[in-house]
C-alpha cells in the first residue's frame, strides 16, 4: 500500500505544474547574447573607454559577473548549439555551421515540456534544425534592422512578453544582438552592405575616433588597425543599446522580479588571434547573471572557471527541472549562491570548422593562469583562413610585415601556427610569448598535456587517440 501511495505521489509531482504544487510560478528566463564581443570590451570587465557599455555594466552591478567564464568553441553557430544542448560539438553534431543531430535533446524542448513559452530574437538560423529548438515566437536578422536596431528589439521583446502574459505561461526568451559582428559600424563594409542589399541598418549613435580607443595587445598598433578597432567599438556601444532596450522592455512588463537574466558573448572579436581560435581572447566571455531575490548583487567571481557546456545544466537546475540526458556540462548553480564547488579549476575549449567549411582541429586546456593549445592541423604547409582576415586589420598586418619583421612573424604565426602553444595568461593575456620550449615549464606542460587527454577521453573526443599517440602520453 505504501509503495502504491508513493507511486501515486510521484505521478502527481511529475504531472502538476510547479505553481499549483508550491503556490508560486516558475521563474522566467531572459538569455541575452552579443556577437563577436571580446570579454574586456565592457566597462565592467576593464575597458578603458568611458561609457562604452552603460546598460551591460548596470546589469553586472545588479548580479554576479564570472570573471573566468569561457565559451566552449569560438564560432557563432557551434557555440550556441553547445549552450542549448550542454554537449561538446563532437557530441551534439554541430562541429561547424551545420545542425545538431536529431537525437540530441535541447534546453528549449525541455522547457516546452515544462510549460514554457520559447522566443528568440536574432541568430535564428544559428540553431538548427529549427524544430529541435521548439520556438513559439521568432524574429530573424532582417526583421531586426540586420540585427542591429535596438528599437526593433525593444518592440518585439514587448510583443513577446505581452503574449506570455496572455498565455499565463513562464517564458524563455533568447535575445541575440548581431553587433559587434562584422560589418562594423560606420565601416566601408557596412556602407557597401547597406547599398548593395538595400538594408536598413541603423547608424551607431556614437562613432568612436581612432584616438579614443585602445588597440588590443594581440594586434599591432598601426593606423588601419586602430581605425578598424574604432569601428568595432562603435558596434560594441550599439550592441549595449540593444541590451538596454530589451532590459527596458522586461522592466516595463512587470515581470522583472521573477526573471533570471543571463548575459554573455558568443566568443571574441572577429580579428586575428581572437575568433575561431583557442586563445584566451577567443573563448573568454563576460558572463553576467541577475536573479532578483536569489543572486546577491554587485559580485564578481574571480575564482571559478565556468564553460558554455554548463549553461543548459545550470538553467534547468535553477528552474527545478530534470536535467537532459548525455550532457557534458555541469550546473554551477551553487556558485551563484556563494557556495564552493569542485572541478572548477580548469576547462577544455575546442575548435573544429570555420564558416568556410575548412577544418582546423584545435584543443586547449585553460586555467586561471595557464593555457595549453594543441593545433592538430598545423603542419607548416596548411594555411589558416577565417573571417577574421576580412576588413582592414589583417591586410594592414600583411602590408606592414613587408618592412616590419615583428609584424611579419605575427602574420606567419597566424597563418601557419605551430603544433603546440603554452602561455602564462597571468603575465601574458595576449598570448605573445609561447613557452612551449621553455625548460623551466616542461613539467607543467607535460601535466597539461596529460590533463587535457584525460578530459578528451572523458568526453569521448574523437581526437583523443591521435593526440595521445603524437604526444606519447600514457592512457590512464
Amino acid at each position: 500500500m505504501l509503495k502504491l501511495l508513493g507511486f501515486f505521489c510521484l505521478a502527481v509531482v511529475c504531472s502538476v505544474p510547479c505553481e499549483r504544487l508550491f503556490g508560486q510560478k516558475r521563474p522566467n528566463v531572459l538569455l541575452v547574447s552579443v556577437d563577436d564581443m571580446n570579454f574586456d570590451s565592457l566597462g565592467c570587465h576593464g575597458c578603458s573607454i568611458p561609457g562604452i557599455t552603460p546598460h551591460i555594466d548596470r546589469l553586472a552591478s545588479q548580479g554576479i559577473l564570472f570573471s573566468h567564464a569561457h565559451v566552449t568553441i569560438a564560432v557563432c553557430q557551434p557555440t550556441r548549439s553547445v549552450w542549448l544542448t550542454g554537449r561538446y560539438p563532437f557530441n551534439n553534431g554541430a562541429l561547424g555551421f551545420q545542425p545538431i543531430r536529431r537525437n540530441v535533446p535541447t534546453l528549449t524542448e525541455q522547457l516546452r515540456k515544462a510549460g514554457y513559452l520559447n522566443g528568440i530574437l536574432g541568430k535564428v538560423k544559428h540553431l538548427a534544425p529549427r524544430d529541435k529548438f521548439a520556438w513559439d515566437y521568432m524574429k530573424v536578422q532582417n526583421e531586426l534592422g540586420f540585427g542591429r536596431d535596438s528599437q526593433l528589439y525593444y518592440r518585439f521583446a514587448k510583443q513577446f512578453l505581452a503574449r506570455t502574459k496572455v498565455s499565463k505561461k513562464p517564458f524563455f526568451l533568447m535575445v541575440n544582438s548581431h553587433d559587434p559582428h562584422r560589418p562594423f559600424a560606420n565601416s566601408k563594409q557596412e556602407k557597401n552592405r547597406k547599398k548593395r542589399k538595400k538594408l536598413k541598418i541603423p547608424a551607431a549613435s556614437k562613432i568612436y575616433k581612432p584616438a579614443e580607443v585602445t588597440v588590443p595587445g594581440f594586434l599591432p598598433d598601426i593606423p588601419p588597425v586602430r581605425r578598424e578597432i574604432a569601428q568595432y567599438f562603435s558596434s560594441v556601444h550599439r550592441a549595449d543599446e540593444t541590451v538596454g532596450a530589451v532590459l527596458k522592455a522586461l522592466k516595463e512588463s512587470g515581470m522583472e522580479q521573477n526573471t533570471l537574466v543571463m548575459f554573455l558573448s558568443d566568443h571574441g572579436m572577429a580579428l586575428p588571434f581572437a575568433k575561431t581560435n583557442c586563445y584566451m581572447n577567443s573563448t573568454r566571455t563576460p558572463w553576467i547573471i541577475r536573479w532578483p531575490g536569489k543572486v546577491k548583487p554587485n559580485r564578481i567571481d574571480k575564482i571559478n572557471l565556468i564553460s558554455g557546456i554548463d549553461l543548459t545544466p545550470t538553467m534547468l537546475d535553477a528552474l527545478g527541472l530534470a536535467p537532459l540526458e548525455g550532457v557534458d556540462g555541469k550546473s554551477f548553480l551553487p556558485l551563484m549562491f556563494e557556495k564552493k564547488q569542485s572541478d572548477r579549476e580548469e576547462i577544455m575549449t575546442v575548435f573544429h570548422r570555420t564558416a568556410g567549411r575548412r577544418d582546423y582541429p584545435m584543443r586547449s586546456l585553460v586555467t586561471k593562469q595557464y593555457g595549453y593549445i594543441y593545433n592538430g592541423w598545423s603542419d607548416g604547409k596548411t594555411v589558416f583562413r577565417n573571417e577574421s582576415q576580412a576588413g582592414l586589420t589583417f591586410r594592414a598586418m600583411q602590408k606592414a610585415g613587408k618592412t616590419n619583421p615583428e609584424i611579419a612573424q605575427r602574420v606567419k604565426l597566424f597563418q601557419y601556427r605551430v603544433r603546440e602553444e603554452f602561455f602564462d595568461y597571468s603575465k601574458d593575456p595576449d598570448a605573445r610569448k609561447n613557452l612551449i620550449n621553455d625548460p623551466t615549464k616542461q613539467k607543467t606542460i607535460q601535466e597539461f598535456r596529460q590533463r587535457l587527454l584525460k578530459r578528451m577521453k572523458r568526453y569521448h573526443d574523437p581526437l583523443a587517440e591521435k593526440f595521445a599517440e603524437e604526444m606519447k602520453l600514457s592512457v590512464r
